[in-house]
């Protein structure tokens, strides 16, 4: 008797791709000092002891133990739309806000609610590989926009135009970027905002990294143009900001009627995000402002000691640099950069993520997640590159 085929559409599909890296770092033996973590994308400095205690005691609470709205806990929902009208200097309510279990999750309810099989979305290339796999399980074609490294990986309106033409129902991208980093100026936002308005498609944004921008700048215009809820999707996570990626919270900015249909979506993926860290983060948002901006200085530090790195080494080119990841050329041309990965991370003890798991035209380039480490450690890479071989 045949046994039953597993859905096409995941069985053809790669395993996922950090699982593989961190074997890699299983196999290093400390010959170069210890490990240098710069793969999966995780805060380099604990929890604010505040929300720690927060975490604790909504997660004993009795409320908090049965379900909750789908849509998120109102005293977060209300709590981050007032950040998010702040930030964006334009009115946003609760009623605009849908909380999820993470921001993959997010992204995977906003593309359930406006494509279907048959359909196909706008991704960058190099792209973030969880959207680009989501798109692939449900049946939704992807056509990518290339960035051109000359350009910093930023688009090109023209390129925009070009791709919206071919009537896909949607453009999504990340800003910050995963993986180069690059920052999309709000200016060239409102742009390609305008041209998905003009072709009838949404515009997705998915701005995890946006509370690592430069302090004082904001992110774009977009949430101030009239009738936006028309067609953006704005997407969120408070794992990086908040230190928090084990309990998997992220949001949903966007018109009413699109929380409506999330709201369908997630009502059968999860029913609602976990409740205790909705309870805390919402406590944390205007709490621990203070503490977040020192963490985005911080981070400004990271990048800056990343930089005066790059410049010791003329074999490495480091195209790009952002608010948590850098980019970075190999100096390995025509080695596939998961060979180059593999040894770093077995005989180098630095650990990083293939530029080809983002794209099939990234093969030379490496994603260094840089925010994890110290600067202190981000420094002593200067000596594990400049040493490292394919020999």
């Amino acid at each position: 008797m045949p046994a039953p085929a597993f859905n096409a559409l995941v069985s053809r599909l790669s395993p996922p791709p950090v699982p593989s890296v961190f074997a890699w770092a299983r196999a290093y033996g400390g010959a170069r000092g210890p490990l240098i973590d710069l793969s999966q994308a995780v805060p380099g400095y604990p929890p604010h002891p505040d929300l720690l205690a927060w975490l604790g005691e909504a997660a004993a609470s009795r409320v908090y133990a049965g379900y909750g709205p789908i849509e998120g806990e109102t005293d977060l929902r209300t709590a981050y739309a007032a950040e998010v009208a702040e930030l964006c200097g334009a009115p946003v309510t609760a009623d605009n806000i849908h909380i999820t279990s993470g921001c993959n999750q997010a992204f995977m309810a906003a593309a359930m609610a406006i494509a279907g099989p048959g359909d196909a979305v706008a991704l960058t290339d190099p792209f973030y590989f969880n959207q680009e796999t989501t798109l692939a399980m449900m049946g939704i074609e992807r056509r990518l926009l290339w960035l051109d490294p000359a350009d910093g990986f930023v688009p090109r309106i023209d390129a925009v135009r070009e791709i919206l033409a071919t009537g896909v129902k949607a453009l999504a991208l990340v800003s910050p970027n995963n993986p180069t980093g690059a920052i999309y100026p709000a200016g060239l936002l409102r742009e390609i905002f305008e041209a998905c308005r003009k072709a009838g498609a949404w515009l997705i944004l998915d701005e995890t990294y946006r509370d690592f921008l430069p302090e004082g700048q904001r992110p774009h215009d977009l949430l101030s143009v009239p009738g936006w809820q028309d067609n953006l999707i704005l997407l969120y996570s408070f794992s990086k900001s908040f230190c928090i990626p084990g309990h998997r919270l992220g949001a949903v900015t966007a018109g009413e009627e699109a929380v409506a249909q999330i709201a369908k979506v997630m009502d059968n993926l999860q029913i609602c995000a976990p409740r205790a860290p909705q309870a805390a983060v919402a406590r944390a948002i205007p709490a621990l402002k203070e503490w977040r901006d020192a963490n985005r200085a911080e981070i400004v530090r990271r990048a800056d000691t990343l930089k005066d790195v790059m410049a010791q080494l003329p074999a490495w080119k480091m195209d790009s640099l952002g608010a948590y990841f850098a980019f970075i050329r190999h100096p390995f041309a025509g080695t596939p950069s998961a060979v180059v990965a593999e040894k770093l991370a077995k005989e180098a003890g630095v650990v990083c993520i293939p530029g080809a798991y983002f794209g099939e035209g990234q093969a030379n380039y490496l994603r260094f997640a840089f925010a994890n480490a110290d600067s202190t450690t981000i420094a002593s890479l200067a000596d594990r590159l400049a040493g490292f071989t394919l020999d």
